[in-house]
């Protein structure tokens, strides 16, 4: 099949949209291959196509634990074989899904960087047949980038090991310098190949509002532009707080943020993706993913640590094609709050080095012992017995896990699971239920499929239910079922992990290099700076600013933003005069130039022309004798 047949067969286009095509054929080929695409520019047909194209099966590594299931779920939906493997999985599930995709003709696997180093995938991994590598996400891979994450950095030894299977890195995210990087750290083969699709949203107008009274701006924000939205904030309170005065000035709104379970996460998604709730606050958890391509506008009630955050985020809006708008509330106290964040993100080493010692107690680890060690971490329990800030601690064990002492990862909501050990007949052969158990057991089989060969995710909620068993029962009979060894139940969990990647260290003897340490905070400064200057910005047009962070010359203005439109003391828009200030100096920088020649050469804007040579005349930056301008 080709893979215009692929796509019409699976997915119901009839075409490619801007680079696509071109990333297919180049990974198609063989070739090492590297996609920039802005949200919502189609990332997983350039994979997902080829890989259906090619004999074996798609390793695509990916962080977002929420898209890798809800990819793994559409493809299923399609008729396609996808598995997934992340943090919090059992050993026992590793091993089946691993199986199944050695000897069950899967086409993609999806596994979580964390798991790349393990023994278990390592050994699996030499006896798959893999068609290709996919690294989603890939600016986490540098650590100049905004999101650098070290569990990336295992991608190369996988790269080693699997030498002529061609790597597609994509990112929506990337500097310059951050793709050069992205090359180099995924070992890019000779012959390698980049695709870059223009970052410019022209249907995204991006506006930032001065004001001492955000909570008023947004009210009057959200009155004005109609609707669905989503309003970013800076923390899991305040997705609370806000949504809830938008409730009381009756508009219809949910909060999202990490800290809440899959369910309600669930729940609450669907409420707005229906549009029974208008509004959507959250913290930056919510966004990867997620295909809403009406919404009108996103506003930042709080500022991003950098621009790419920004860009991501703002993103979101219009990816319909409409017209839509993208806010940043900006009060002078900003600034302060930005910079506050560079100490919390990079506490003094000294402190960094208490907290490891403090985690050293709390686990009551020995000197010399822990390599390997896995143990659940209760951040809020941790700063009260050592009287610790969380943001503080949490900035802290990230550092540790860069510099290699430890593996820090974030909170997971794990949903309940199982699996059958016992062959179906052998089930049945078993008489010696209660009716209760009997009646458990028929509906998880009727309710469920794949129970045999592979851990199925159950709702307790949905068992309670249909059975007319409390919770409790259900726990305690599924529990029972696992110690006799008839199923596996692994319940619910939510928490996050430390792993000891080294035995315990002298605390005076840990080393945080200049690369984990100061190198990176220089880079985080620098982002901030820049968002700060993208703020403060009023003669800039926005949508230029963004697009050469990101490298991307554009020679125009948007003529939509807030700079744009503001007014100039010529009277022209303050974008129009920019754009013909730039292009009445970079002509007379060319040579001297009569007045009626410069004049005609833009003939639909002469009279804006006009205003723009007098205006630079009266302020002496261009001369003018005879009739002749001279810059």
């Amino acid at each position: 099949m080709t893979y215009q047949e692929i796509l019409k067969q699976h997915w119901g286009y009839d075409c490619f949209r801007g680079i696509q095509e071109e990333i297919i054929i180049s990974i198609g080929k063989g070739q090492d291959t590297l996609g920039l695409m802005p949200t919502g520019g189609g990332k997983s047909i350039t994979f997902q196509v080829p890989a259906l194209a090619k004999e074996g099966i798609c390793l695509v590594i990916t962080p977002l634990i929420a898209l890798m299931k809800d990819q793994v779920r559409n493809l299923r939906d399609r008729g396609i074989k996808a598995l997934a493997i992340y943090s919090g999985m059992t050993r026992e599930e590793i091993v089946v899904a691993l199986e199944n995709c050695i000897f069950g003709d899967y086409k993609f696997l999806y596994i979580s960087p964390e798991r790349l180093d393990t023994e278990i995938f390592q050994v699996k991994l030499r006896h798959m047949k893999v068609s290709m590598i996919t690294v989603d996400e890939s600016h986490c891979i540098s650590q100049w980038g905004y999101d650098f994450r070290p569990a990336y950095l295992k991608i190369a030894d996988i790269r080693k090991m699997l030498p002529n299977v061609p790597v597609l890195a994509l990112t929506a995210t990337a500097t310059p310098e951050v793709v050069k990087d992205i090359q180099i750290k995924l070992g890019f083969r000779e012959g390698s190949q980049t695709f870059r699709m223009s970052f410019e949203r022209k249907n995204l107008a991006y506006i930032v509002r001065k004001t001492e009274n955000k909570q008023e701006e947004l009210l009057h924000i959200l009155n004005r532009v109609k609707g669905s939205a989503i309003v970013y904030t800076r923390n899991r309170k305040r997705t609370r707080e806000v949504a809830e005065l938008l409730i009381n000035h009756q508009i219809t709104a949910t909060f999202y943020h990490a800290g809440l379970n899959n369910d309600v996460k669930d729940q609450r998604q669907k409420s707005w993706l229906t549009g029974e709730s208008r509004v959507m606050v959250a913290t930056n958890a919510f966004g990867m993913g997620i295909d809403k391509p009406d919404v009108r506008l996103v506003v930042h009630i709080d500022m991003p640590d950098s621009p790419e955050a920004y860009f991501q985020e703002a993103g979101r809006a219009g990816r319909d094609g409409q017209k839509a708008y993208a806010v940043l509330l900006h009060a002078k106290s900003d600034k302060t709050t930005l910079h506050k964040r560079i100490t919390d993100t990079f506490p003094d080493k000294e402190y960094i080095r208490q907290v490891y010692e403090n985690i050293n107690y709390y686990y009551q680890m020995a000197m010399g012992d822990g390599l390997g060690c896995t143990f659940a971490f209760n951040i809020d329990e941790f700063c009260h017995n050592f009287k610790h800030f969380p943001i503080q601690v949490d900035s802290a064990l990230k550092i540790l896990t860069r510099a290699g002492y430890l593996e820090y990862t974030d909170e997971q909501d794990n949903a309940s699971r199982l699996l059958f050990t016992l062959r179906r007949d052998e089930l049945y052969k078993l008489q010696e239920y209660d009716a209760d158990t009997e009646k458990l057991l028929n509906v998880i089989l009727r309710s469920y499929t794949g129970l045999f060969t592979d851990y199925a995710y159950i709702n307790e909620e949905s068992l309670e239910v249909r059975t007319g068993l409390s919770r409790q029962q259900i726990y305690e009979t599924l529990v029972m079922l696992t110690k006799r060894r008839i199923l596996h139940y692994i319940p619910r969990k939510k928490t996050p992990y430390i792993i000891y990647t080294r035995e315990r260290q002298e605390k005076d003897r840990l080393v945080i290099s200049q690369d984990v340490y100061e190198d990176r905070k220089k880079s985080f400064v620098e982002r901030i700076n820049a968002m700060i200057e993208y703020a403060s910005a009023e003669e800039n047009c926005r949508s230029r600013m963004l697009l050469r962070y990101f490298g991307e010359k554009n020679e125009h203005n948007c003529g939509q933003c807030d700079v744009c439109l503001q007014k100039h003391s010529t009277g022209l828009k303050l974008g129009d005069f920019q754009e013909l200030k730039e292009w009445v100096l970079q002509t007379l920088s060319d040579g001297p130039c009569p007045v009626a020649d410069l004049v005609s050469q833009k003939h639909t804007e002469k009279e804006k022309v006009q205003q723009v040579i007098s205006f630079l005349l009266s302020e002496e930056i261009i001369q003018i004798k005879n009739g002749i301008l001279t810059s």
